[in-house]
């Protein structure tokens, strides 16, 4: 065990070196998560988009069914992936698990749901501006959808963003299914998570870092497009 001065230095100086291990860890963190987010993104935006424009009986239930997935256990949904892809699911001859492939699919089942509700709240606020003139003008449906979409496009970004914030820092779900195998599927968390157990201070302290500082970033990101929105709306 490294006393916690001289774990800070080692962390930092392998940060600024850009140690191999740090850099290809980082890289797989970041290609996982981006991936996830983007076809979270892909399902869950036009999902939102359409439960806050349509009108039908059992609508109220699914939007609470939508907000409630939000908060899904990552170890449930991490199991619940890695049922569907072990050997004797259904999936199993896909011959996914433990492999990026399938932590990009947790994620997604994780992150869906929050881009989901998120964008939904978007875009009732928005929908509430325009219904009149898109039923006088005789809109259809997936036309609204899609100008609503474009025209929240700014306050959808901080959705994505807060959607990759979420994916990066997941742990549970991926070590599930990944199994944090080096040179692999070892993320930043799931290394953060191993280099603790079995005291290498150096190397978690320095992933810690760069956790903190993509958190910093996405979390100015949010804020630099919730500014930009609201000059928008006011523009």
């Amino acid at each position: 065990m490294q006393d916690f001065g001289e774990a800070f230095a080692l962390a930092f100086g392998l940060v600024f070196s850009a140690d191999a291990d740090l850099v290809e860890i980082i890289g797989l963190s970041l290609k996982v998560s981006l991936t996830a987010v983007a076809i979270s993104c892909a399902l869950g935006l036009p999902l939102g988009a359409a439960l806050a424009i349509s009108r039908f009986r059992g609508r109220g239930v699914v939007l609470v069914v939508v907000n409630a997935l939000m908060g899904l256990p990552p170890v449930v949904v991490g199991l619940m992936v890695y049922l569907a892809l072990s050997n004797a699911g259904p999936f199993g001859w896909l011959q996914l698990l433990y492999s990026p492939t399938a932590m990009i699919i947790a994620q997604t089942v994780l992150i869906t749901p929050i881009v989901a509700a998120l964008s939904t709240q978007v875009i009732s606020d928005l929908h509430a501006e325009y219904a009149e003139q898109f039923r006088s003008l005789r809109v259809s449906a997936r036309s609204a959808i899609a100008a609503l979409l474009w025209d929240a496009r700014y306050s959808l970004l901080t959705v994505a963003l807060a959607g990759f914030g979420r994916a990066v820092a997941e742990v549970g779900a991926v070590i599930i299914v990944g199994g944090n195998i080096n040179h692999l599927t070892r993320v930043m968390t799931t290394a953060i998570a191993l280099e603790t157990s079995k005291g290498d201070l150096a190397l978690a302290l320095a992933l810690g870092i760069v956790l903190m500082a993509i958190a910093l970033v996405v979390n100015a990101g949010v804020m630099t497009m919730r500014l930009t929105a609201v000059r928008y709306a006011y523009a």
